[in-house]
């Protein structure tokens, strides 16, 4: 609109805001985007992608111990993290660099500056005290880590953004929570070499996922040192004399450690960005609320990725970008797609999956079959390493669809990633009882496991 300075005003950098302003420009839009810190968001700048090179940093003393089996006499090997810290930094910055150069190569405008939003088509760039003009806005700016501030002590504690850039390496730390982040964080400080205890409130860690892969992992971790403490909070850190903190636990328990590190949820970033005075409407969580096709309760106004708290993935975040281009761009009203939604969890042996598990699966199907496997990969049948893999599928007894793939053990990430297109297409158990083999492989029991471990039927297992 010639009304307007732009034709779309981003606010928030990252995955999804910069994919929405890139794909915008390049469609000849006028396009501006505003981050107040570094162009990438959670994902590239403290999350997935930093996360991911310090998963690959914990599992080289494994790989150590495991190439003697092989032949291979590996000298004493050191650790040193302010290496580690420095490398991740220049990636991340590498990467930094490429996202906002992406935007202004396809002919949009850059800002480094906090947002906040005038009225619906106006925008306050604080860092520059001038306001600007947009037909449409999208706001995508993503969450934090929840804070606890209701814990006494939580001033003494870090969260997964801090854990990224620590001075030093701990020789002990606490983490609280039972999620992925957690779980991952675990088996990240475990294999640098830290004393590492998970404490979880819930019975089983890692709550969503099927059963049978949070029961083998828990087993798993525990038998790799890490210990893991459920039906368990902290009621309270202290520091003492020596810098040193003690955690409190509900149990009775208390742990002293180096570090207490939170990872009890995230929430969205929607404070001090002028949402209430513009009457853009918000859930009780302080998420905003959209439509099917992303859109506020104001026409022009719209919002993707975790500040909405739908799905909290990138590649989620990143598809509703695209949805939101071709709804408010194109002319076709587009909604995101949030089933059959592949996903990986980085721990140690790690975790992909796709679609439902066995307990979701049950209440929605009278009739399940569940096909299980479990046995040691072939790289460990050499170094000697005690470690099984579990690979499931639960298909539905009538139709024959497969309607969850669930894998624990090595490359399972790279393996949820292809599942996800024959669960996404709808195919049966039949199509992968007729697709080849590829041997030797741990992937090729997809497909060789020809009848069901198990059914259950009206919610019982025959």
């Amino acid at each position: 609109m010639p009304g307007y300075d732009y034709d779309l005003f981003v606010i928030g950098g990252g995955s999804g805001g910069v994919r929405a302003a890139r794909v915008a420009a390049s469609l000849g839009k006028r396009v501006g985007i505003a981050e107040e810190y570094r162009f990438g968001g959670t994902c590239v700048i403290r999350g997935c992608v930093p996360k991911k090179l310090y998963v690959y940093a914990s599992q080289f003393p494994e790989h150590f111990a495991d190439a003697a089996g092989y032949g291979w006499t590996v000298p004493e090997a050191s650790f040193d993290w302010p290496t580690l810290v420095a490398n991740k930094d220049r990636e991340i910055s590498r990467l930094e660099a490429i996202y906002k150069k992406n935007v202004e190569g396809a002919g949009g405008e850059t800002f480094h500056s906090r947002a906040m939003i005038v009225d619906p088509h106006v925008v306050h760039l604080l860092d520059e005290d001038r306001t600007v003009t947009a037909d449409q806005i999208l706001i995508a700016t993503g969450g934090r880590p929840a804070a606890h501030p209701a814990l006494p002590g939580h001033e003494h504690c870090i969260f997964s953004n801090e854990a990224f850039d620590l001075k030093e390496l701990p020789k002990a730390i606490m983490i609280e929570g039972g999620g992925y982040i957690a779980v991952e964080f675990a088996n990240i400080f475990h294999g640098l070499g830290v004393d590492t205890t998970l404490v979880y409130r819930g019975k089983e860690i890692l709550s969503r996922f099927d059963m049978d892969l949070r029961r083998t992992l828990h087993e798993t971790m525990e038998k790799k040192g890490i210990k893991i403490l459920c039906h368990s909070v902290t009621e309270q850190v202290r520091k003492r004399p020596d810098g040193r903190l003690e955690a409190l636990l509900t149990s009775g328990k208390t742990l002293t450690v180096d570090q207490v590190m939170l990872a009890i949820g995230r929430i969205p970033n929607t404070e001090n960005m002028g949402l209430e005075g513009t009457g853009i409407e918000m859930t009780a969580a302080g998420a905003i609320k959209v439509d099917d096709y992303s859109r506020t309760n104001i026409d022009n106004i719209w919002a993707i990725g975790d500040v909405t708290n739908r799905v909290q993935l990138t590649p989620v975040a990143i598809h509703e970008a695209m949805c939101f281009i071709e709804t408010a761009f194109k002319g076709n009203p587009t909604a995101p797609d949030h089933e059959t939604i592949a996903t990986a969890v980085f721990s140690q042996p790690e975790i992909g999956t796709v679609g439902l598990s066995e307990d979701e699966a049950v209440k929605r199907f009278s009739d399940i079959e569940i096909y299980r496997a479990s046995f040691r990969p072939m790289r460990h049948t050499l170094s000697g390493r005690d470690e099984k893999m579990l690979m499931k599928l639960v298909v539905d007894g009538t139709s024959r669809k497969v309607l969850g793939a669930h894998i624990l053990g090595p490359d399972a990430g790279e393996m949820a990633q292809l599942l996800g297109i024959p669960l996404k297409a709808g195919l049966t158990k039949d199509d992968f009882d007729r697709t080849m083999a590829v041997h030797p492989t741990a992937a090729e029991e997809l497909v060789t496991m020809y009848k069901p471990t198990y059914r259950v039927r009206d919610g019982q297992r025959v």
